[in-house]
Parts: structure tokens; C-alpha cells; sequence
């Protein structure tokens, strides 16, 4: 049994490094949706700018139009008041145009407001497409990066998948299946060593009869805390795959 784990465990150590591939995809995949969100608010903060000033100098024109009406109305007043000679008509007159001048001045003063909003508005505006411009240009070097980094990730994890493969097919099919649906729960490392009767998964103790069937290697051993399987990581069946070896070393290293 344990022959057949040598294999497995070698897929292991390959899906593991294509898990963290995915990974750090997906993470990459993250900072793309971000760019394109903070490009797309920016772009409609420019276009909200924009139908802004758009509504604004619509009312500009009004006023503009309500301003030269009130100007012509006090011209043409102020020309019949030149034509009366009686003093009441003048002075009835004279009453309506200062009546009509207050008027007028009240939409010079909504006018000139208006100009002064359309003023701030368009220095608004010009602020956020600076800002957009050189946005732009930030975000295409760094959409750049991450596209060749996503690249890099799909071309490794192809390598790895034909690595992967030639494995599948050396494999004992059974505890391939077991491996596999184990992984396809945990998406983690599912065959792992006994060290000390602690399940190096879950990180519990279990009890010297486990041990003794995981020292046997005999059959499939499962931890009966978090379902994993167990292997004795000195087995002679272990020793020579690329587990072994990274055991090892991080023993030395302690």
C-alpha cells in the first residue's frame, strides 16, 4: 500500500503547487476587477461632470432669454414714458419700470450665479480628466503586468498538468479515486505523515494502535478526526519521492 502512496504523493506535491498557482490567479484576477472598477467610476464621474455642465448651461440660456426679456420690457417702458404727458401715466410708468429693474437685477444676480457655478463645474471637470489621463496610463502598465503574470501562471500550471497526468497513469486507480475525492473537499493536503501520533492535517493526537497500522503501511489508514490519510514518513517506500526529500530538509534546517 504504501507503493501506491509513493505515487499519489508525488501528484499531491503537484496539485498543491497548482492549487497555489490558482491561487494567486485568482488573486491577480482581483486587482484586474479592481482596475476596471476604479477606471469605470472615474469615466462616470467624468460623464456625470459632464451632463452637469450640460444641465447647467441649459439654464443659462433661460435666464439668458428671461434677462433680455425683462430688458426689452423696461426699453419699451421707458419709450412710451417719453411719450405721455400726463403726470399720472408717468408716474404709473415710472413705478412699473423700477418694478421691472428689481427684476431685472435679480436675474443678473441668478445669471451671474450661474456663470460662477458653470466656472467651478468646468474646473471640476478639467481636474478629473487630468486625473483620468494619467489614471489611464497608470492602469495599462499594471493591466500589462498582471495579463503577463496570469500568462506566466497558465503556461506553468499546463507543465504541471502534463507532469500531473503521466503520474495519473502510473497510479493505483483506487486510491487515486480516495485521493481525489478527499481533495476535492479539504482542496489541501489530504495524505499526510503521522509525526509523534499527531495527524500532521489536523494537528491531534491519536493513539498507539493508529500508529501501529500507520508504521505496517499495509492498508489505507485514515486520521478519524479530519478523514485524511495517514503514511509513516521514514517508510523505505516514502524515502525516495520529493516529499521525503522536503521533509528532511525542514528537519535539518531545525
Amino acid at each position: 500500500m504504501l507503493d501506491a502512496l509513493k505515487v499519489i504523493l508525488e501528484i499531491q506535491e503537484l496539485d498543491m503547487k497548482m492549487i497555489q498557482l490558482m491561487h494567486i490567479k485568482r488573486q491577480r484576477q482581483k486587482e484586474l476587477e479592481s482596475i476596471n472598477a476604479n477606471k469605470n467610476s472615474l469615466h462616470q464621474r467624468v460623464n456625470d461632470k459632464e451632463s452637469e455642465i450640460i444641465e447647467i448651461k441649459k439654464l443659462i440660456r433661460l435666464a439668458e432669454g428671461d434677462h433680455n426679456e425683462i430688458a426689452a420690457k423696461i426699453k419699451k417702458l421707458e419709450s412710451q414714458q417719453n411719450a405721455i404727458k400726463k403726470v399720472d401715466e408717468y408716474n404709473a410708468i415710472t413705478h412699473e419700470i423700477s418694478a421691472a429693474d428689481r427684476e431685472r437685477l435679480a436675474k443678473e444676480q441668478r445669471l451671474s450665479d450661474f456663470y460662477d457655478k458653470l466656472a467651478a463645474e468646468e474646473d471640476v471637470l478639467k481636474n478629473l480628466k487630468e486625473t483620468l489621463e494619467s489614471s489611464d496610463e497608470s492602469y495599462q502598465v499594471q493591466e500589462t503586468e498582471i495579463h503577463e503574470s496570469i500568462r506566466q501562471i497558465n503556461e506553468e500550471g499546463k507543465v504541471l498538468k502534463v507532469e500531473r497526468d503521466e503520474l495519473v497513469g502510473q497510479a493505483n486507480p483506487d486510491v487515486f479515486k480516495v485521493y481525489e475525492r478527499l481533495l476535492s473537499n479539504k482542496k489541501d493536503r489530504v495524505i499526510v505523515p503521522l509525526e509523534n501520533r499527531c495527524c500532521s492535517g489536523c494537528h491531534i493526537m491519536l493513539t498507539a494502535q493508529h500508529e501501529n497500522l500507520v508504521r505496517r503501511g499495509e492498508r489505507l489508514v485514515f486520521c478519524e478526526h479530519c478523514s485524511r490519510i495517514h503514511y509513516w514518513q521514514e517508510s523505505k517506500a516514502i524515502e525516495d519521492t520529493v516529499v521525503a526529500t522536503k521533509q528532511r530538509r525542514r528537519r535539518s534546517k531545525v
